[in-house]
Formats: structure tokens, C-alpha cells, sequence
């Protein structure tokens, strides 16, 4: 949202909680000159809220009596998506988020009919989210903010961005999508320096910066499904494939993308992946509720026979 806008609909929150405010207060409390504070007013009236200016020394704004935005209207199953967003945004890695929701839930509360506002009192203070693991946050969220709008307006963008080893690179970028992944925002896309697919993590990005070119986004392109296939088959010590007997399915709901890429085989799941800890990847298909098969390497047959000799040590 641009700052201009931002600041019309302050002017709107102050008329709606103070009534009667002098042009010079409303002026402060924005933070305008007298003249933009007019030009703010004139777009309300455009947009049809209805404004009494008065002048003199005891004149000033106020909206018309009886003038109130209606009330929003929810659902039940509304309400609860609401709520539970609200309290997601706290933990998705952005800047600044506590305020923000606390904001958001203050302004939806004034408009709100009692029964809506009781549902989602009910879940801030009843529900809790576990949305921190590896959690990186940006400085703040122009990055994000920027990516999405190119985005979804397909314009191409001009990234800065700053490696593992503090090296800055610049790049033409065309954002497909944006993906919160294992704690992290990326930003996914075509970029121009290496001409082909890359995912850039967010928190790294020095400065991006919108251009006029546009760009075509690939049909049906999955930015999701994309980075995590990229982060499943990065190079690792040991390459391992294993079949699982189950349908594809049940093996997505039971392990994670990041395993690797699941091929379906008959009645069967061949599962490509890489790793720098067999003994995890041991762990990890121990606690599968269906059986498989290690095809390869040796050492995870191996890693796989320690974990059993372990439980069993443990049970006896």
C-alpha cells in the first residue's frame, strides 16, 4: 500500500474514533501540511464518506452524524480462517508483525458485530501456531512487499543480493511467486544472470527495484513445488534411493518434499534424495507407518540395521 493511501485512510481512522478534530490537530496526527490534509479529504468525499468541514476558530472535520461503515459480516468458518491468519502472520518471518496484527485485529474489532469479535478473542487466546523453525526475519518487508506486486503484475525487477559468503551480485529477476518454506521466504523465478529457474532467499535481498520491462510466467508453474524439489536434490555426501511401499499419496502426507523426488512405480514410490546424515535419513524412514526397501547406498542398509539393533536394545 503506498504512503499516500496509508495516511488518507489514517485521516479516516482519526474522524471515525475522535469525532470533531481541527484541521491543524488532524494535520499533526497524520503528519501533512494544511494543504495535503485538504486534498485527503477531497479523495474521501470521491469515495463517497460523507465529511462536515467547518471553518472558524472552532471549526474543523467530522464525519456526518449517524455515519458509520457497516459492519462486517463473517461466517463461522470465516472467522476462523481470519483468526488463524492473523495469528500465522505473527510467526511467517515478518518484519515488524506483532504491531501490525495487533493493528489489524484493533481496526476489524471496531467494525465488528460482538458475536464476531467474541470468535476471534476466542482463538487469539486459545490457539497456538509452531511457525518458528529456522525462522529468519527481514529487516523489513519492502522485499516482499516489492516481489509480490512484480509478481503478480509480471513486471520484471533489478535484485541486489547477497550471498552465504557476504558477496553482493545484480541480476534482472522475473518473480513467479513468492514461497514460505522451512522457515525462510523466497523469492522464486527466472533469473537473468544464470538464465535459467533460482529461488532467493529473502532475508538476503540488499534492494530490489521495480523495471519496466514485463515478462510471460511459464503455465501452471508451481513456485512451491519448484523449491522444494531444487532444496531435495542439492548435492549432498550421499545420494540415496528408496522404495516405499505405499502409494504416492500417503507418502507425500508421511514424509516431506524436501526427502526427494517421489516417482510413483507401480504400486510403489521410488523416493531420489540426498543427504549429508545417513543415520537421520535412517531415523526418518523408521518412522514411516508403511515398509520399504533401500536400494541404495550400502551405508544407509547399514544405518538402517543400527536404528532396528537400537529399539531393540532399548525394549529389552
Amino acid at each position: 500500500m503506498t504512503q499516500p493511501t496509508v495516511r488518507v485512510l489514517a485521516v479516516l481512522e482519526v474522524l471515525q474514533s475522535q469525532g470533531r478534530v481541527s484541521g491543524p490537530e488532524l494535520a499533526r496526527r497524520v503528519g501533512v501540511d494544511g494543504r495535503t490534509l485538504r486534498r485527503y479529504i477531497a479523495m474521501l468525499e470521491e469515495l463517497g464518506i460523507p465529511i462536515v468541514a467547518e471553518r472558524g476558530r472552532f471549526g474543523g472535520y467530522a464525519l456526518i452524524a449517524g455515519f458509520k461503515l457497516p459492519p462486517l459480516v463473517f461466517t463461522n468458518d470465516e472467522a476462523l480462517a481470519l483468526g488463524v491468519g492473523l495469528l500465522a502472520a505473527r510467526g511467517l518471518g515478518l518484519a515488524d508483525a506483532a504491531p501490525a496484527v495487533a493493528g489489524a485485529q484493533a481496526k476489524l474489532q471496531r467494525v465488528m458485530p460482538q458475536s464476531l469479535k467474541r470468535r476471534l478473542r476466542a482463538i487469539d487466546e486459545t490457539v497456538a501456531l509452531d511457525l518458528s523453525r529456522r525462522n529468519v526475519t527481514p529487516e523489513d518487508n519492502a522485499a516482499l512487499v516489492t516481489l509480490s506486486a512484480a509478481a503478480q503484475a509480471r513486471q520484471r525487477v533489478h535484485l541486489r543480493y547477497r550471498s552465504r559468503e557476504s558477496q553482493d551480485t545484480a541480476r534482472d529477476f522475473d518473480p513467479y511467486g513468492l514461497v514460505w518454506h522451512g522457515g525462510r521466504w523466497y523469492a522464486v523465478g527466472h533469473c537473468h544472470l544464470r538464465r535459467d529457474v533460482r529461488s532467493f532467499r529473502l532475508d538476503r535481498v540488499v534492494e530490489v527495484t521495480a523495471l519496466s520491462a514485463s515478462f510471460g510466467k511459464p503455465e501452471d508453474f508451481d513456485a512451491l513445488g519448484h523449491l522444494s524439489r531444487s532444496v531435495a536434490t542439492i548435492p549432498r555426501a550421499h545420494a540415496v534411493e528408496v522404495l516405499l511401499h505405499t502409494d504416492l499419496e500417503q507418502a507425500r502426507r508421511e514424509t516431506f518434499d524436501t526427502m526427494g523426488i517421489f516417482t510413483p512405480e507401480g504400486a510403489n514410490v521410488r523416493v531420489s534424495g540426498q543427504t549429508d546424515d545417513l543415520d537421520w535419513f535412517a531415523r526418518e524412514l523408521a518412522r514411516m507407518p508403511f515398509d520399504f526397501e533401500v536400494l541404495k547406498p550400502v551405508a544407509l542398509k547399514t544405518a538402517v540395521r543400527r536404528q532396528a539393533l537400537r529399539l531393540q536394545r532399548l525394549v529389552e
